[in-house]
């Protein structure tokens, strides 16, 4: 529970800091969210309107009729040539007069249109004084209906000025309505938006496009909620400024058309039937170039793509909640996986799996609905929680295996403590049952052996038999539980799962014994004493786990499973044995061990009788002893006392063999084969 808290405690603030370096674009970050998402107008394969065309004023028209500006008669000429257009967007600024011949005739060019939008642009300096009638017709073009909502709704902070640059007084009245085409860019300097509107003394005009849409589609535009405008069916959404995010085309879609051709007839006036056309500037130092995220394109082309926008359903639309519900799914992700996952790898894969995946998602849905989603900002609240959340499980695991390190260095095997280490959450410190088994030895006659020979010598003489029976038990995978005065107690399957741990738990106790008769030998010929144990194993279900005070607690097993381990070591004196099994560790056994049967017993305690075995070596000895031990044992089954005292009386003169002489003794007393009810420990 402490971890936990202790990840929240560092996420929070990851998530608190990343949402708002989102809400309030904080740079760099917003210049880099910027690019990163730029790859939508790369995916996407949208065909822009038909219904759109650009006449450029460009490089072969320039070098034909000279540099810019040119004489309003020749101007007026091209004009002319359109005026099968539906509507005609003029993306260039009159505001000077030549003279009043001039200035008629391209007056009556642009008069002569169906319908055409002059533009203009706001500026924060200029030295053009605009007069109360040019004024006067500019008002004509704002937008009365729109304006008129600002107390309906919370306006947007529409972009303005105090001085604008526009047409003369003959032009402005000659067209049919006046549009800005003022807008901003980015905080890279792109331009990815277009502006729906703008004021100028403090009266609200449309942009050259949105006058151009409402001349074409005869509807005008109005407010249906505060971040949503509606063009006859058409709903736009605007963001804080009145802008609108431009969806753009591949620029070799763009259908430009040279003013050059259009005067000198190569395109007819038919093919500009009911059209929109946009007629500006391209030639370098007269036009302007917008950069944008498909490159840099002439000004116009923005007023030309978000008319396509509008006239083919490629509307951009910002669900930014969305991105906030992101970025908080992307800060709990990694915490998530550290609490399922304890390979750092397998977590690294799904972060980046899963990222991937949303990533796939968010641009297929701008590709197929147009909806642009910021995948960057979550990409820095998954690192940056990836980065808090590894750093932490880095030091909860270092501390974590330093613990287990210093718990179970004595007790395990160095592999299993590297497992253990590696994985600890397969170790449930607060206790689980499992099925185990179990192993109690114990010295015989040790306290004869004590009293032999001094303190000192006994403990040099017990520290030298501890050391190989401890490596018997971690040599297969066991885990040495404590040793209890001369008696050694083990586990295995526990801290760390063994596979066929009643098998490792044999192995291991027949390791015990061939190392005490190496050793055995070394203290017979230093003219010590040997030592004899016993050996008891037993495989149940027990409670295994940290068991004890607050202020001292082992990793240790409870239950009756152990109790039984316990009491089946203590019986291997009964019948002169070295190691003695249960039914239940038999019953698990998955390689060929040798090993016969000695009797069904209840112990102190128990009710249900329980048969024990005698796990014997794999030597030709202990295969014949076997042998001719379970043809006496099958005899006195059938209650055959004369034939089976003779044959245990053949195996205790031939082997010297202990169940046989206790067998014996049964017979002896008239005692049948049953349950032998043990009244002692």
């Amino acid at each position: 529970m402490k971890d936990k808290l202790l990840y929240i405690a560092v996420l929070i603030p990851v998530l608190v800091i990343v949402l708002l370096l989102n809400i309030y674009k904080v740079e760099p970050f917003q210049s880099f969210s910027l690019r990163f998402n730029d790859i939508n107008f790369e995916l996407q394969k949208k065909e822009i309107s038909p219904e759109v065309v650009f006449v450029a004023i460009d490089e072969p028209s320039v070098n034909k009729f000279g540099r810019w500006p040119w004489k309003r008669e020749l101007i007026a000429n091209g004009i002319e040539k359109l005026n099968q257009a539906n509507v005609v967007l003029m993306d260039m600024i009159f505001s000077e007069p030549t003279s009043e011949k001039q200035d008629t005739i391209l007056a009556g060019s642009i008069a002569s249109l169906n319908s055409s939008v002059c533009g203009f642009f706001l500026r924060h300096k200029a030295t053009q004084e605009i007069q109360d009638d040019e004024l006067d017709i500019l008002s004509d073009s704002s937008l009365d209906l729109l304006q008129s909502q600002i107390a309906e709704f919370n306006n947007p902070s529409f972009i303005s000025a105090p001085h604008a640059e526009m047409n003369i007084y003959p032009i402005l009245e000659a067209c049919t309505l006046s549009g800005s085409f003022s807008t901003l860019s980015e905080s890279d300097h792109l331009l990815r938006s277009y502006p729906i509107a703008v004021y100028f003394q403090n009266i609200l005009y449309p942009s050259l496009g949105i006058q151009g849409l409402r001349l074409y589609k005869n509807k005008d535009i109005k407010r249906v909620e505060p971040s949503q405008v509606v063009l006859g069916k058409k709903l736009i959404h605007i963001n804080e400024k009145g802008f609108i995010r431009l969806n753009f085309y591949n620029p070799s879609q763009y259908k430009t058309i040279s003013f050059l051709d259009v005067v000198q007839g190569k395109v007819k006036p038919e093919f500009f039937k009911d059209k929109i056309v946009i007629l500006g500037i391209t030639e370098v130092g007269a036009g302007d170039i917008a950069s944008t995220p498909v490159g840099a394109i002439p000004g116009p082309l923005l007023h030309y793509t978000f008319i396509s926008n509008l006239l083919q359903g490629h509307l951009i639309v910002e669900p930014n909640i969305v991105v906030s519900y992101l970025i908080i799914f992307f800060v709990l992700l990694p915490f998530i996986l550290v609490l399922v996952f304890s390979k750092i790898l397998y977590r690294a894969i799904l972060n980046v799996f899963v990222y991937l995946l949303v990533y796939s998602i968010v641009r297929y849905l701008f590709v197929s609905e147009m909806l642009y989603i910021d995948m960057f900002f979550p990409l820095i609240s998954l690192l940056l929680s990836a980065v808090a959340v590894e750093a932490i499980a880095f030091n909860l695991q270092e501390k974590s295996g330093k613990f287990l390190k210093d718990t179970f260095s004595s007790y395990l095997s160095g592999d299993l403590l590297s497992q253990l280490i590696a994985n600890p959450d397969s170790l449930k410190l607060g206790g689980e049952k499992k099925e185990l088994t179990i192993l109690f030895s114990d010295i015989r006659g040790f306290t004869t052996l004590s009293e032999s020979m001094s303190p000192e010598k006994l403990i040099e003489i017990l520290n030298r038999y501890f050391t190989p029976m401890t490596q018997s038990v971690l040599d297969y995978g066991g885990m040495l539980d404590k040793y209890i005065g001369d008696a050694v107690m083990a586990f295995f399957n526990a801290p760390v799962d063994v596979k066929n741990h009643a098998d490792a738990a044999c192995y291991s106790a027949l390791s015990m014994i061939e190392k005490l008769d190496k050793l055995n030998e070394v203290f017979m010929g230093e003219g010590l004493h040997p030592i004899r144990i016993g050996i008891g194993l037993n495989t149940a279900e027990v409670i295994v786990g940290n068991i004890g005070s607050d202020a001292k607690k082992d990793y240790t097993v409870i239950g009756d499973g152990v109790n039984l381990a316990s009491r089946v070591e203590g019986l291997t004196k009964n019948y002169t044995v070295q190691i003695l099994i249960t039914e239940f560790t038999v019953a698990r056994l998955v390689d060929s061990f040798i090993y016969r049967e000695i009797e069904p017993v209840k112990v102190k305690g128990k009710e249900e009788a329980v048969v024990l075995y005698e796990l014997m070596p794999n030597t030709q000895k202990a295969k014949e002893i076997k042998k001719h031990y379970e043809e006496a044992l099958a005899v006195y089954k059938e209650n055959d006392f004369v034939q089976a005292k003779e044959l245990f009386t053949s195996m205790v003169n031939d082997y010297d063999d202990g169940p046989s002489e206790y067998m014996l003794e049964r017979i002896k007393n008239g005692t049948p084969w049953g349950v032998h009810k043990m009244t002692t420990k």
